[in-house]
């Protein structure tokens, strides 16, 4: 059993202990050692990671050999690239450990007799793509509608330890300005 997956589930619906049971059979548990990668472009994305421990990273890279990350995952989050997924392409993010990490693995191949057994763990996981879908819109305003700095502060405030876990430039990137303009605002806050 994955007590920590359950909670998190109960925290939206309710399992019954069968229910539960089946849903960690399910699960595989893996996990890596810090930098590796899980995933990345031109492979099939094979489910969707729930983090026990650690934090990931789901990112791509441009044109010009840039990382732009474009999402973090730490404990009890979900990541993957649903793209690939949903329409049965291959992946165009990387997924990469930065901390040794334990995740557990909800193969595609299950999931959906998965749901069909357990209808409320449906009801559960469109309440997380729901959510998630308004963080991704929430992002997206804030890169539009606050300037760099205030980007930097509203994101400090609202998640200050995730914020000593994650290095300088990748929490540039996934702000959506320079490590150096980050060092500014961080010098011009020390002062």
């Amino acid at each position: 059993m994955y007590p920590q997956l359950l909670a998190h589930i109960k925290r939206q619906v309710q399992l019954t202990a069968a229910e539960e049971q089946l849903l960690c059979n399910s699960m595989e548990l893996l996990k890596f050692k810090k930098k590796e990668i899980i995933l990345e472009p031109g492979q099939h994305c094979k489910g969707e990671y729930f983090v026990l421990s650690g934090l990931l990273r789901q990112y791509y890279v441009n044109a010009k050999l840039n990382e732009q990350i474009v999402q973090f995952a730490l404990e009890n989050w979900w990541i993957a690239d649903h793209d690939s997924i949903v329409n049965h392409v291959p992946a165009g993010t990387y997924i990469q450990t930065l901390e040794a990490s334990e995740i557990l693995l909800l193969h595609n191949r299950d999931k959906g007799p998965l749901l069909e057994q357990i209808p409320r763990l449906d009801t559960y996981f469109r309440l997380i793509m729901q959510r998630a879908f308004i963080a991704s819109q929430r992002r997206i305003g804030f890169l539009f509608n606050q300037t760099d700095e205030q980007r930097f502060h509203y994101f400090t405030a609202m998640f200050p330890d995730f914020v000593q876990r994650v290095p300088q430039y990748m929490l540039a990137s996934y702000l959506g300005f320079t490590p150096q303009f980050l060092s500014r605002i961080r010098a011009k806050k020390g002062k």
